[in-house]
């Protein structure tokens, strides 16, 4: 794997060439494939919990009852029920703008019969399909994994970009997260760190940064 050094680089350079903005910029993890048939339908869909975080993802939960009280008392950033589940299947529009505010959606077990038949369309092919959570299951533990978690997804394509935290995070913070990431992805490809070919490393608004002589050894 790509080492300590080698990734605290290319983090310091993205921070000290890219321009300073209005806004607090993502920084950015690409990873670039090879050997891979994506043809045979290779595809990554994984969440993966970072162990440095600035900001939390934003989670809404699915739920009735004792588990929609809980979400409420455990601050979720939005909780909703099947009364709004029931509107959103006769407003696309809306159904659509309230999915995107969203990075991550958990539902009660005993809904997500409904949420797929009203937002299923909507939530699939964005990778937001509700993870569900049993009745009994404590809700405050999801909500802790999830808003420190991000979603590394791709289909028939050989590459991925995902963020690994902001520009105001400590370099070291973001070189850990950068090797949660790669270790998770690790995991699912056919052949390990031998289908990697290229890591890359950006701001939202800066050029991607790369050291391909040191890369290429090690992947090579």
């Amino acid at each position: 794997m790509i080492t300590d050094a080698q990734l605290a680089e290319m983090i310091k350079q993205v921070k000290t060439t890219t321009k300073e903005r209005k806004f607090k910029q993502s920084i950015e993890l690409i990873i670039n494939f090879k050997d891979i048939d994506v043809k045979k339908g290779f595809a990554l869909n994984e969440i993966v919990q970072l162990p440095k975080t600035s900001s939390p993802a934003t989670v809404c939960v699915i739920a009735t009852g004792d588990m929609s009280q809980k979400a409420k008392e455990a601050n979720a950033d939005s909780v909703i029920g099947t009364e709004e589940l029931d509107k959103f299947a006769t407003n696309k529009r809306e159904s659509r703008k309230f999915i995107n505010k969203y990075d991550f959606f958990l539902a009660d077990t005993k809904v997500m019969p409904l949420v797929g038949k009203t937002l299923g369309q909507l939530l699939g092919p964005r990778g937001k399909m509700p993870t569900p959570v049993p009745f009994d299951a404590p809700i405050e533990s999801f909500l802790a994994r999830f808003r420190t978690s991000i979603k590394v997804r791709t289909r028939a394509s050989l590459s991925i970009s995902c963020k690994i935290g902001d520009e105001s995070m400590e370099d070291s913070d973001l070189v850990i997260n950068a090797h949660t990431v790669l270790s998770a992805i690790e995991k699912k490809l056919p052949n390990g760190e031998k289908n990697i070919k290229k890591i890359m490393v950006k701001a939202t608004m800066s050029k991607p940064v790369k050291q391909v002589q040191e890369i290429k050894k090690k992947y090579a």
